[in-house]
């Protein structure tokens, strides 16, 4: 730090500015960078103004709360660090993308910032705090706002065709490397790393599954593992928050040991989500919790700088002389055995996130009331935001869609006259399901039964991004035609039919699996 004085009102005051040299500058400069990339070709769905209100609420929060312990006017880099965590991770359900100037939510983002950066004065541990101040107010604000209210940025931000993807990347690695390695702690960062990968490895295996808004079908197995371990979100929350100096122990094995735990923790955590929202935050309570047991640890833990601050000497299990080999097998038993434990653990708790892709359940699907052939199918209009995302709904792959979606409409006409639950559970999902179990229980109670059969004239398709709850990504499907409605009796006969115009957006996802299903209908341009 720099000291001058600065004068006020005719008082003189010390004014401490940081040194080029200081880390907390280095790491600034990283997120910085990274949230110019996120407004300059990411689309981050966050502001300028909503990235400000959260530094500058921090900002002036830890010069006043200085100045009144020092009588010091101090640069506040630390606190300004906590704000721009806190406004790289949070969103606001609302926000419109591609707005950099937008200013509604500023509050919110002020209010979490500030509630951050209090956590630092008010719980502490040995004179210093306890948890990293940006990653404790998160995920209070995630659990208690909610998801339909805010959500955490997402794990996937772009695919590598994107320079500013590739440019994220090497700015987040080679420097989170270059300051950890600084700080001496890379061995935690990167024992953090390699146990997550273990632990989210395993859970993949066993057939974890998670919904996420850029993903049209669940996210699973071989790619769900790839895509959490392999996150720039988890490359920052590894080298910039759980490798916070003063919340992490002194000794190079405790930091070791609470990259373990952190990872640990946090897959346990992980194992029983089912959408990208509660897998980010279940991540960010991880070093919560292990953080609250740092009082626990020293306890256990050997002291920085000591003969027993060595890893080979603390996995033997004594400090002064080699282990005996009795004593050497029963610390590799207790480890392996620790090991097994952790491994039935992350396994029974993701149990409940085994049961989103599921298998089709109709047979009436592998013969389709509807035989379409692609040459009679409408003009199809694709964005170029769905080209963009995914070169392969072009052509071909948009004519599967559409034949999937004449199908599903057709089926579920088949499941309301023959009052088939089961059909309807194969080709729908979400809002669109529980309509039609509505429609189905109405025409069990009255007996009546009212089917549309859709005639296209022209689609026009586009991304549905969800607001909220990150539960999936949609193709919308804005349909342009004829529907014609017709009203059968409780015997089958037909009693009414008529038809008129319709312009609706049909929204399609993989929502269980490979094939698409129908979960919504809303009106055109919603």
């Amino acid at each position: 730090m720099t000291a001058r004085t600065l004068t006020i009102a005719g008082g003189t005051y010390p004014l401490v500015l940081p040194s080029i040299r200081d880390p907390r500058l280095h790491v600034a400069a990283v997120i910085i960078t990274v949230h110019v990339l996120g407004q300059v070709g990411l689309h981050f769905d966050v502001s300028i103004p909503q990235i400000l209100a959260a530094i500058v609420t921090c900002a002036i929060l830890e010069i006043a709360l200085t100045f009144r312990s020092s009588r010091a006017f101090v640069w506040p880099a630390s606190a300004m660090l906590t704000g721009s965590g806190v406004a790289l991770i949070l969103r606001v359900v609302g926000t419109p993308a591609n707005e950099p100037w937008f200013i509604g939510y500023w509050y919110v983002f002020a209010a979490v910032a500030g509630l951050s950066l209090l956590t630092k004065y008010v719980i502490k541990y040995n004179g210093s705090h306890v948890f990293n101040p940006s990653n404790i107010g998160l995920v209070i604000a995630f659990i208690v706002l909610g998801s339909t209210r805010v959500e955490p940025l997402d794990f996937w931000w772009a695919p590598l065709s994107n320079p500013f993807m590739v440019i994220a990347y090497a700015v987040i690695i080679i420097g989170g490397s270059l300051i950890t390695r600084r700080l001496h702690l890379l061995g935690l960062a990167a024992a953090f790393w390699l146990t997550l990968a273990i632990g989210l490895g395993l859970l993949a295996a066993s057939g974890h599954c998670m919904v996420a808004n850029w993903a049209f079908a669940p996210v699973c197995g071989a790619d769900y593992w790839r895509v959490i371990v392999t996150s720039p979100e988890v490359l920052i929350f590894l080298f910039f928050m759980i490798t916070d100096p003063k919340t992490v122990p002194a000794g190079s094995v405790g930091r070791i040991v609470f990259g373990i735990l952190v990872a640990i923790t946090s897959v346990l955590l992980m194992a029983p989500q089912t959408d990208e929202f509660g897998t980010k935050v279940a991540l960010l309570s991880g070093l919560v919790v292990v953080c609250a047991l740092r009082p626990v640890l020293d306890r256990f833990l050997p002291a920085a700088h000591t003969a027993a601050d060595d890893l080979r000497v603390f996995v033997r299990g004594e400090a002064d002389a080699p282990a005996t080999g009795r004593r050497a097998a029963t610390r590799l038993g207790a480890v392996v055995a620790a090991g097994l434990l952790v491994a039935v653990g992350i396994v029974a708790a993701g149990i409940p996130a085994r049961g989103i892709v599921v298998p089709d359940r109709a047979e009436a699907l592998n013969n389709p009331p509807v035989v379409v052939d692609p040459s009679t199918l409408p003009p199809i209009t694709i964005g170029q935001d769905v080209i963009d995302y995914n070169h392969e709904l072009d052509g071909d792959g948009m004519q599967a869609v559409a034949i999937a979606l004449a199908q599903n409409l057709e089926l579920e006409n088949q499941a309301l006259l023959e009052r088939d639950r089961s059909l309807l559970t194969a080709v729908d999902h979400g809002d669109r399901l529980d309509e039609m179990r509505r429609r189905l229980d109405g025409a069990n109670t009255s007996g009546a039964t009212t089917i549309a059969h859709y005639d296209f004239d022209a689609i026009d398709v586009s991304l549905l991004v969800p607001f909220g709850q990150q539960t999936g990504l949609s193709l919308g499907l804005q349909g342009r035609g004829t529907v014609t409605e017709e009203r059968y009796a409780a015997d089958g006969t037909l009693q009414d039919r008529r038809s008129t115009p319709f312009e609706q957006t049909f929204a399609m996802r993989q929502a269980t699996g490979d094939r698409w299903m129908l979960v919504a209908v809303l009106p055109a341009g919603a």
